[in-house]
C-alpha cells in the first residue's frame, strides 16, 4: 500500500502549458510534472534559485491525473504596446526576483502580440505520492503547505486562480489508479464516466506516448522525455 495525497484543480480558467512556438502558447491534456513541481515548490516557499531542491522534488514525485470535468478550450488574444512611455519604467519583477529592465519600442514595432490557450470550467484531480517518503519534504509537509501556502498559488498561469483549496485529502491505496477510483475523492460536479486518466508508463507499453514535461530547474528549460499513457477509470463500487 502507498500513501497518496490528492490535489483538486477546479478553476474558472486553468492552463497546462505545452511548448510555446513563436507567440502561441498551447496547452496539453494534463498538468505536466514540472507544473506540479513548481506549484508544490511555491506552496513550500522554495525560491527559484534553490534549483537543487526543486530538481530533487521533481525526481521524487509520482503522480496520476484524472479529468473530472472536461471544460472548454478558449484562446486569449493579448497585445501590449511597448512604445507607451509608462512601459519604459522599471517596475516589473521576474519570478526569480530580478528587476526586469524594459526598453520602449517604436510606435511601429513596439506592440507585442501573443495568443494563450486556456481551459474554462474544467476540473482535474491529481493523486500524488513520493519516492523516498521519509525524506523532506514529506507528504505531510506538502499537505501542510497546500493548506497554508507560503505564496499565492495558481493553476498554470498567474490569472488562473483556484476556485477552492487545492488540498483534497489523503488516503492509502494499492496504486495511483486505485486511488483515483475511490468514490470519496470525486467532486460533486463532474461529467459522466468513464474518466480519462494520465500516468507514467513503461516505454514498451503500447499506450505510452513521449512527453517533454521534466524541467532542468538550474537552466530553466524543459528537457528529457517521460513516457505517459492515457487510460480510463470508473467510480469504484463496494462489493
Amino acid at each position: 500500500m502507498m500513501d497518496v495525497l490528492f490535489l483538486r484543480f477546479d478553476a474558472p480558467m486553468m492552463s497546462f502549458g505545452g511548448p510555446i512556438i513563436d507567440n502561441r502558447g498551447v496547452i496539453q491534456a494534463y498538468p505536466a510534472l514540472s507544473m506540479i513541481t513548481g506549484l508544490l515548490g511555491n506552496a513550500l516557499g522554495v525560491d527559484h534559485s534553490e534549483h537543487e531542491r526543486l530538481q530533487d522534488l521533481q525526481e521524487r514525485i509520482r503522480h496520476a491525473v484524472r479529468r473530472d470535468r472536461e471544460g472548454k478550450r478558449l484562446q486569449d488574444y493579448q497585445t501590449v504596446d511597448f512604445s507607451k512611455p509608462y512601459m519604459d519604467d522599471a517596475r516589473a519583477w521576474t519570478t526569480d526576483g530580478r528587476l526586469e529592465q524594459r526598453k520602449g519600442g517604436s510606435a511601429s514595432s513596439g506592440t507585442h502580440i501573443r495568443e494563450r490557450d486556456y481551459l474554462a470550467g474544467a476540473c482535474y484531480t491529481i493523486a500524488l505520492t513520493l519516492d523516498r517518503p521519509s525524506e523532506s519534504p514529506t507528504l505531510d509537509d506538502l499537505a501542510d503547505a497546500l493548506r497554508a501556502p507560503a505564496r499565492p498559488l495558481f493553476i498554470g498561469r498567474k490569472p488562473c486562480l483556484p476556485a477552492e483549496p487545492l488540498y483534497a485529502g489523503r488516503t492509502t491505496a494499492e496504486d495511483l489508479t486505485a486511488a483515483l477510483s475511490d468514490p470519496e475523492f470525486f467532486p460533486n460536479e463532474r461529467d459522466d464516466g468513464p474518466y480519462a486518466i494520465w500516468m507514467e508508463a513503461d516505454r514498451d507499453d503500447p499506450q505510452a506516448r513521449p512527453y517533454t514535461d521534466r524541467r532542468d530547474w538550474q537552466n530553466q528549460v524543459h528537457t528529457g522525455q517521460r513516457w505517459v499513457k492515457e487510460d480510463h477509470v470508473e467510480i469504484a463500487t463496494s462489493a
